[in-house]
């Protein structure tokens, strides 16, 4: 058991660090935005990079996790293994998220993912792949259950995802899970500091950034944006699992037993307790840890080994 969980965090904090010391080197990528019209706040700018390949008649939409950014080391890595599989490529950056400071965004609110799709820029492809990494990756799975899909939209994969909130929130608050909510919340912060510059915010700047946990920032700036009666009631309403069932498309939740950040005891669960929809595939992996995994790694697919290469080849076959 205790090898597991070391192998856990190995897993989890080794490919962050090795992206630290030398980050991969990219194709050439354009900047992408497009505006979300939405009230009260007005038009939400969203950013991202994409990168166009000539004769492409798909791409590959990722989508970061909670406190990430297009340029987290799980968006490049992304980014490389479509480029090999000769797919076009957007890294979109959710409301807020890389400094844009236009708005926050939620565990819920696929109305940005949906927005990226159906950008003019995207107008050229003809099949969209969705994959979104932890927090990114409910948000796919959200929008996939929201019968309100782009037609071009073939796939949709999950990486490491929540699927019950109020659970995944309980977890991550735990003492022993501090350094990783830390590394969640200065990504939160740093987002706010931002839209603080730029426009009137739910709670005054030096409160938010006194905040230490999930649940307490939930409560406290997440349910004044969005107005939620609780933090219980923003739960309940955005947690992808009770709409596991109404997936629409070819979709796929990939999920690590030795996951730290977003534990097995939380998502199972959350899996078992809900029908699904006979479009939902679940891979549960023994090796690697929160989005991070062994290059070694197969799920069976037929693709090159490495997490990445297997999903794509997954999400090319539908």
């Amino acid at each position: 058991m205790m090898q597991r969980i070391l192998h856990g965090h190995f897993w989890t904090v080794a490919p962050w660090l090795k992206h630290q010391i030398r980050a991969p080197r990219l194709a050439p990528s354009s900047p992408f935005a497009v505006h979300v019209d939405e009230t009260p706040a007005g038009p939400v700018r969203l950013l991202g990079r994409i990168r166009h390949r000539e004769g492409a008649s798909s791409i590959l939409v990722v989508v970061h996790g909670l406190g990430g950014t297009s340029e987290s080391y799980y968006m490049v890595e992304a980014a490389l293994r479509a480029e090999r599989a000769g797919l076009a490529c957007l890294r979109v950056n959710l409301r807020g998220a890389g400094g844009d400071g236009d708005d926050i965004y939620h565990a819920g609110l696929f109305s940005d993912l949906h927005a990226a799709i159906t950008s003019p820029e995207l107008d050229r492809y003809e099949r969209v792949l969705v994959l979104g990494y932890s927090l990114g990756g409910h948000i796919a799975l959200r929008y996939a259950a929201s019968g309100s899909l782009d037609g071009r939209v073939h796939a949709v994969a999950a990486v490491c995802p929540p699927l019950d909130l109020e659970r995944s929130v309980a977890a991550i608050d735990q003492p022993e899970r501090w350094v990783y909510r830390r590394h969640v919340m200065s990504g939160l912060k740093e987002m706010y500091t931002a839209v603080a510059s730029r426009r009137a915010v739910p709670v005054p700047l030096d409160e938010a950034l006194a905040i230490r946990t999930i649940r307490e920032w939930d409560r406290r700036i997440m349910t004044r944006r969005f107005g939620y009666e609780s933090v219980e009631a923003y739960y309940a309403s955005e947690s992808a699992a009770p709409r596991l069932r109404d997936i629409a498309v070819p979709s796929l939740i990939v999920a690590a037993e030795a996951d730290p950040m977003v534990p097995l005891d939380t998502v199972r669960p959350a899996i078992e307790a809900h029908p699904r929809s006979p479009l939902l595939d679940v891979q549960w992996l023994r090796h690697g840890g929160h989005v991070g995994f062994p290059r070694t790694l197969s799920l069976g697919f037929g693709a090159a080994p490495g997490l990445e290469s297997q999903v794509i080849h997954w999400l090319t076959r539908h």
